[in-house]
């Protein structure tokens, strides 16, 4: 089947159109995590943040993502619910959705199923940095 012709500039300007993919900075996404999950999450992605007395939900072990997911880091699950496309019900209300202050400089990374997900650098780092961090 050939496109048509006005179809490829269209393709060639969709952001997942030969995006590269790759692979997250953890230590840029632990100074992220820093700032921005570890109230909740604890320095340690423990869920032991200093939050938790106030929250009506304690926040999860983040340690023990891949462990709950049979060894397998759920990358896709991860991102959506950081960026805010798989909201995540915790705390009595939603998990605070990130995605709007990560806006900007788009990557790609590979899921679990290699499949490329589309999400952000900073989210990106996030993610490379929990991946570290399982147990």
């Amino acid at each position: 089947m050939k496109l048509p012709l006005a179809l490829i500039p269209l393709l060639l300007a969709s952001p997942s159109f030969g995006q590269d993919i790759i692979t997250g900075d953890a230590m840029e996404g632990a100074e992220i995590f820093a700032t921005y999950c570890a109230a909740c999450h604890g320095d340690e992605g423990r869920g032991d943040g200093r939050m938790g007395p106030v929250l009506s939900i304690q926040p999860p072990d983040l340690t023990a993502l891949a462990a709950s997911n049979d060894g397998v880091f759920p990358v896709e699950t991860t991102v959506f619910q950081i960026d805010g496309r798989d909201p995540l019900l915790a705390h009595g209300a939603e998990m605070p959705i990130f995605g709007m202050f990560f806006q900007g400089m788009d990557a790609a990374i590979k899921s679990e199923s290699g499949q490329p997900i589309i999400t952000s650098r900073q989210i990106a780092d996030v993610v490379a940095f929990l991946q570290e961090i399982q147990e």
